[in-house]
């Protein structure tokens, strides 16, 4: 359940590091500065990895949940049967 939450956040925050350092870079030429790049790093990919790994953490623990009740559920009718 960690590992995938780790990995999802991981994988949200090498592709909002992507975008954010093309979005900038592209800002600062149309504008025809430097471009900052720990702007993309701070306010882009840290945000919205942090934002993923939530998501990711509740989706999972959820799906845990479900899983464990369906197979305490079927347990019981397996018992009942007998």
């Amino acid at each position: 359940m960690l590992l995938l939450t780790f990995l999802l956040m991981l994988l949200a925050f090498a592709v909002s590091l992507f975008l954010g350092i093309l979005g900038i870079v592209i800002s600062a030429r149309l504008r025809g500065l430097h471009p900052n790049m720990t702007l993309a790093y701070r306010h882009i990919a840290l945000p919205i990895a942090l934002a993923a790994g939530t998501v990711a953490l509740i989706f999972t623990t959820v799906l845990e949940i479900r899983n464990y009740r369906q197979a305490r559920a079927l347990a019981q009718i397996a018992r009942a049967s007998r």
